[in-house]
């Protein structure tokens, strides 16, 4: 950056007294929290007290206990789950956290979904099948009502073992975690629910009470042809995925809050006389019943609930339920019966569980993604709602349900899966929070860290699908950086509340309504086919295009409210809610979109105005609501060819160019997003806002960036490096306001507004006052800590990985090293410096002088160097840490036995990574690059 360019910015710095330029306090909410992973919940007091001070002093907030399947041949140290040796360890666990100020949060199951042991048949997960029979008038039916369930087993892993090996009930095997099974189903007659007769003239008729104990049909056809649909519960058969020890078993019936109830009843027993006050919740993993062979899709109490909900009795429609040729009607059958579980998941699972918990004062955390429901719903009625995933239109679905309910927190499974095993960086790590962040989360929980104690050997335990966040993780040392980070953004990040502007409703009676394959469709953000939807189109273009919006379900829009002409709910307020070219809306949805605008709202409709109603229940009512409320729509077309109708006080617009109707409509838009800067927006008490703002583009960013806020002064947070101050600052004629910023790619920045002007010690920008200077010479790499051994000193003419060595102990070295050299005084005056690492892999310490300067993590690595703790001859010293892949290389190479878990042990991400075995095998692979590449420069800066 040009030195008369930046002297040009002083003419904004405003002089005004103002609030304080401090960072919020850092608590272990702000902090980040990790999934803690108990193996086969082999664990001892002693190495739980030496494994969570290493958590605490790594800058961890907390930790989600989460029991999972074990050791292989460990069996005698494995400690069954919620038994009293398991509590007991729990209590010491709970009394740890306590000394340590960490938080807790418990895995409501082992693995996941919701099941264990003690689940029966009763309370198992369910699925209907069907026989069809045909009769004419006057016959009776010659077959047995009988339907025989086919035999499934499916494993984790291949075994010897077939159907006829495993016993029932499944508890009553021995070797479960060996098994690992994952899906079971016995042959055995599956109980008739119902036997419906139909005429071909429309006649319906029920005959269940007519098949005797030996499925007889005693009865006659009378006139007419007649076809019979007779159909069964079976037994879904999915067991608890990744289950520990004392918890392998039957997924509960998600739609029976009976079922629910007795898998609770275990917790209580086991928590009873127990003390819980360190505990701060319970956590639900994503729904994953469906990842097995057909669906769960029936529960006994279905067609009574599907009565009192519908108001019309589903066994008398069963040919349009189960039909291979769709219909109209028969779409809105379906779409009947996927509201009714939309329901009973709703209010019989999810609302259920968090009653139970709050019964016991804890918070639920609940990750509803892959329900068969609306998950906005379903994230909107628990206290911290949680997503997972890359994929930002993804990520946004819990944090758009905790600001519309008003929920202070949404949380995120963070960096499960991103670069196949052991290469991901910390700096990857950085990055995929940024995304979270800017989809609106604000409590990180890494996934995740195994507990592994120090006399496990190396690389430790691990969980399959992970970056791997534990002590045997070279970049472990440098750990407490991200962190930092984390904790600092997030102070900022859980105060005030979301100020986003749209509201994007979620056309989920489109879905419900189609056709389909499977009854039951299970949704995870755009899943299933959204995509190249109006509802798609419209969230991609307004991410790209720095439009500020949360996804909203109907029920959400039933309590929404106008409050001096915004949309106000849960203590936030919008500007507009835009409804994307949406087939099917309930009429109570739209009847509720003409209320708002009516007292003074802003409607969108982009792509079209809906054109009927979902569903059979009441059809010819709700289609007469629904026809009047659009028939009193009056559009009038302006010179841009944009709709607008007038309604109350407010208007309706109706467009097919979402753009230039959110501009007509005065919606704000943040234009940082056309220099490739993203953003997630906050509102504090005082109606000042702060900005979250990250480069994710692969340019550096400098320049002025507009603020969509009315201020009169700014102060930038750097929560990376820790620096703040007050930002160069200027008002815009329009009322907004601009701030300077500087980014790298991979950086980012927290912008605070001020209603007032602030005063105080100006932020660092960075201006060059010289040109870089390299740092050459000669460098000696010593080997400090790491393994399988530490190699011999290397002296380098020039800067260079260590892997560039061909001796197998520098390409088998996973751990660090330190890069000395020495260099005299800079020639430049300057009172400080940039120093710019150049490639760093993978993350490293600085030292000047002895001196301890910065931990860099990337993706930026530089730091910057004051003059006054030069020398005139000077030792720089920077630590660099690699991954774990080289080490792993040499273990898979060597056959070493490393991958020794139970149930699918140590799967590969990418396919080309499989071994023989079926497993993660990194022996193809070759030396990752480790070490300091460089090159290293000092850059004189003001």
């Amino acid at each position: 950056m040009k030195k008369t360019i930046i002297l040009s910015f002083t003419v904004f710095f405003i002089h005004y007294v103002s609030a304080q330029i401090k960072w919020p306090a850092i608590t272990e909410q702000t902090k980040p929290w990790t999934r803690w992973w108990w193996l086969g919940s082999e664990v001892n007091k002693n190495d739980l007290a030496a494994v969570m001070q290493q958590y605490h002093d790594a800058g961890l907030g907390g930790l989600e206990l989460t029991a999972i399947y074990g050791v292989q041949h460990e069996e005698d140290q494995y400690i069954n789950f919620l038994s009293p040796k398991w509590m007991e360890m729990f209590d010491y666990t709970l009394q740890k956290a306590k000394q340590l100020n960490l938080g807790i949060d418990l895995a409501n199951a082992t693995g996941w979904p919701f099941g264990g042991p003690w689940i029966g048949d009763e309370d198992a997960s369910k699925d209907m099948v069907y026989k069809t029979y045909s009769l004419s008038a006057g016959e009776t039916l010659k077959d047995t009502i009988q339907y025989i369930q086919q035999p499934l087993l499916r494993t984790e892993h291949p075994i010897e073992k077939t159907i006829n090996d495993i016993l029932q009930p499944i508890s009553a095997n021995k070797d479960l975690q060996q098994l690992s099974i994952d899906q079971v189903k016995f042959a055995r007659p599956l109980p008739l629910q119902v036997l419906m007769a139909y005429s071909d003239v429309g006649d319906t008729v029920e005959v269940t009470n007519k098949v005797n104990q030996n499925g007889i049909l005693n009865w006659t056809a009378p006139k007419g042809n007649w076809k019979l649909y007779a159909l069964f519960m079976g037994w879904h058969g999915k067991q608890v995925e990744r289950a520990a020890p004392g918890g392998e078993g039957n997924v509960i019936d998600h739609f029976s809050s009976a079922a629910l109830g007795h898998y609770l009843a275990r917790f209580d027993e086991a928590f009873k006389g127990r003390d819980l006050s360190n505990l701060r919740g319970f956590f639900n993993d994503s729904y994953e019943v469906d990842d097995a062979v057909g669906q769960s899709n029936y529960t006994p109490l279905l067609f009574k609930e599907f009565e009192k909900r519908r108001g019309y009795d589903l066994r008398k429609f069963l040919p349009d339920l189960f039909t291979n040729t769709p219909t109209e009607k028969s779409n809105r059958i379906v779409c009947d019966y996927r509201m009714t579980i939309d329901e009973l998941i709703l209010n019989d699972f999810t609302k259920e569980w968090y009653k139970w918990a709050h019964s016991k004062g804890k918070i639920v955390r609940n990750q509803s993604h892959g329900s068969p429901a609306n998950t906005l719903d379903l994230y909107g009625v628990v206290d911290i709602p949680e997503t997972e995933g890359t994929e930002i239109l993804r990520i946004k679905f819990a944090p758009s349900a905790a600001h519309i309910m008003g929920k202070p927190l949404a949380s995120s499974e963070s960096a499960t899966w991103l670069k196949e095993h052991f290469l991901s960086s910390l700096s990857d790590v950085k990055e995929a929070l940024d995304v979270y962040f800017i989809g609106g989360v604000n409590h990180i929980f890494y996934h995740g860290t195994a507990y592994s104690p120090a006399s496990e050997p190396w690389p430790g335990r691990l969980f399959y699908a992970s970056v791997e966040f534990t002590q045997t993780n070279p970049f472990w040392n440098n750990f407490s950086k991200l962190n930092q980070y984390v904790a600092r953004t997030q102070s900022f990040l859980q105060s005030g509340k979301s100020d986003n502007d749209v509201l994007l409703y979620f056309p989920i009676y489109d879905k419900y309504s189609e056709p389909s394959k499977q009854l039951l469709l299970h949704f995870d953000g755009m899943k299933p086919g959204f995509d190249g939807t109006p509802f798609e189109l419209a969230a991609d273009t307004m991410q790209q295009k720095g439009y500020a919006f949360d996804y909203i379900s109907d029920r959400q829009i039933e309590n929404l409210s106008v409050d001096k002409g915004k949309i106000a709910t849960g203590g936030v307020s919008y500007q507009t809610i835009v409804i994307p070219g949406v087939k099917f809306m309930l009429a109570s949805t739209l009847q509720k979109l003409v209320h708002l605008a009516e007292n003074g709202a802003t409607v969108i409709f982009y792509n079209g105005l809906p054109t009927d109603v979902p569903g059979y229940a009441e059809l010819d009512q709700h289609r007469k609501l629904f026809h009047n409320l659009i028939g009193d729509m009056h559009f009038q077309k302006n010179k841009n060819g944009v709709e607008m109708a007038e309604a109350g006080k407010g208007k309706i617009y109706l467009s097919g160019d979402l753009m230039q109707t959110l501009q007509l409509a005065g919606i704000r838009r943040e234009t940082m997003a056309d220099g490739g800067l993203e953003y997630a927006r906050r509102q504090n008490k005082d109606g000042s806002e702060f900005y979250f703002i990250a480069n994710r583009s692969d340019k550096f960013f400098e320049g002025w960036v507009n603020l969509q806020t009315s201020a009169n002064g700014s102060a930038l947070y750097h929560p990376m490096s820790g620096d703040s101050g007050v930002a160069r600052f200027r008002k815009n004629t329009n009322g907004s306001s601009s701030v300077f910023l500087q980014l790298e790619p991979g950086e980012s920045i927290i912008v605070q507004t001020s209603k007032n002007a602030i005063k105080g010690t100006v932020y660092p920008y960075l201006e060059k006052t010289g040109e870089p200077v390299q740092i050459k010479g000669k460098w000696s790499v010593t080997f400090l800590s790491g393994g399988p051994v530490l190699p011999e000193k290397l002296q380098l003419d020039h800067l260079q990985p260590w892997t560039d060595f061909k001796d197998t102990s520098y390409q088998v070295f996973s751990g660090t090293a330190a890069y000395v050299t020495h260099f005299k005084m800079p020639a430049s005056k300057a009172a400080h410096f940039l120093l710019n690492l150049g490639e760093v892999n993978e993350s490293a310490e600085v030292y000047l002088n002895s001196k301890h300067v910065a931990t860099v993590i990337g993706p930026v690595f530089s730091c910057k160097l004051n003059r006054k703790d030069f020398k005139e001859n000077n030792v720089l010293e920077i630590k660099v840490a690699n991954s774990m892949a080289n080490r792993i290389i040499n273990l898979d190479k060597n056959h070493v036995f490393w991958k020794k878990f139970n149930n699918i042990n140590f799967a590969a991400k990418l396919p080309q990574d499989r071994g023989k075995d079926g497993l993660f095998n990194a022996a193809k692979w070759e030396p990752v690059k480790s070490g300091l590449t460089g090159p290293v420069t000092i850059t004189p800066i003001k």
